[in-house]
């Protein structure tokens, strides 16, 4: 079934197998995801295709520079006709949640995500409101040497289970993409795009693609029920705790993994394991997930990052001198 899910979805989304993988181990291990980037790569058709395909409702935040904390959770409203205060709850009170180009907007309002993110409800002038389950953050972000970007809070950074890189399509996929987009380009296609304006994601051609639903959100809360069922042995775990251990210690490493990477570290591991129909997780399933994990809570020292040293070379590193279990 699950198989069936990545196939649907990246038979829209060409040449991004690794990304949709990501994605799809973070709704599994009950994490949030963080997507990055260039414009215009398909990172909100890829959210809205995930949606369609586990028939989850869906909502997208266009985060800017004057986006208001209550643009994304809600505010309350004085209704006259009731005579009474009313809350309107705002984008947020969803199953997938497209936080699009989520580094564009100043902090403050980047924390606004925090507590939807931890806890799984909002607070709205002192009350405590749920949100739907699942609930799944997917953010992206343009890479941040990009003009008008603001680098995340750490905080919020260790809110998401872990990262996902999407580059340009290789040569196939981005002739297939455009093979797909041509005989679209009716004059009713041309008009509204013609309205709509220079929206990136939307010009990936499929944007409108009609896909029936593979399976309800009761499936999804099974297969991680499932997740958490899988075994991690007490070597693994030790040998986990070593990796993050090493993390602190590099000379290089300003901020080494914290313990919380380490739970998103054990779970994504758990995701994958149950992704490849494994009931344990091995070393190799570590291995695997350590730089979407661990990539974007490390942080290097000011001297590295002049040096040209790489958070992925620094976890290579790590792993090549902790033993590996047998």
């Amino acid at each position: 079934m699950i198989e069936d899910i990545q196939n649907r979805v990246t038979s829209i989304v060409r040449g991004q197998e690794a990304a949709v993988e990501g994605v799809l181990l973070g709704l599994l291990a009950g994490g949030h995801v963080l997507i990055e980037g260039v414009p215009g790569i398909g990172k909100t058709l890829l959210a809205k295709t995930l949606a369609s395909v586990l028939d989850l409702s869906f909502a997208r935040v266009q985060f800017t520079p004057d986006l208001l904390p209550s643009d994304i959770t809600g505010s309350v409203m004085y209704d006259m006709k009731q005579g009474d205060f009313r809350i309107d709850r705002g984008p947020v009170f969803t199953n997938v949640l497209l936080a699009d180009e989520v580094n564009r907007t100043p902090p403050k309002t980047q924390a606004a995500l925090l507590e939807a993110m931890e806890e799984g409800h909002v607070t709205l002038y002192g009350q405590t409101l749920s949100l739907p389950d699942p609930f799944l953050v997917l953010a992206t972000q343009n890479p941040i040497e990009y003009e008008g970007t603001y680098p995340l809070p750490e905080a919020q950074l260790d809110r998401f289970l872990l990262k996902v890189q999407m580059d340009y399509p290789d040569l196939d996929a981005q002739c297939e993409i455009l093979e797909r987009f041509a005989p679209r380009k009716t004059a009713q296609f041309a008009s509204r795009h013609e309205r709509d304006g220079d929206r990136d994601d939307e010009r990936d051609g499929d944007s409108g693609h009609d896909l029936d639903a593979v399976v309800a959100a009761d499936a999804i809360k099974g297969w991680r029920r499932a997740v958490w069922r899988i075994e991690a042995a007490q070597s693994v775990l030790r040998y986990m705790g070593q990796i993050l251990e090493a993390t602190r210690a590099h000379p290089d490493v300003r901020l080494g993994a914290s313990p919380r990477a380490g739970t998103a570290l054990l779970m994504a591991s758990r995701a994958l394991a149950f992704l490849r129909d494994r009931t344990f997780i091995t070393p190799d399933d570590v291995k695997e997930m350590a730089v979407r994990v661990l990539g974007h809570r490390i942080l290097l020292t000011p001297g590295a990052e002049l040096e040209g040293v790489t958070v992925a070379r620094v976890i290579d590193e790590v792993f090549a001198q902790v033993a590996v279990p047998r």
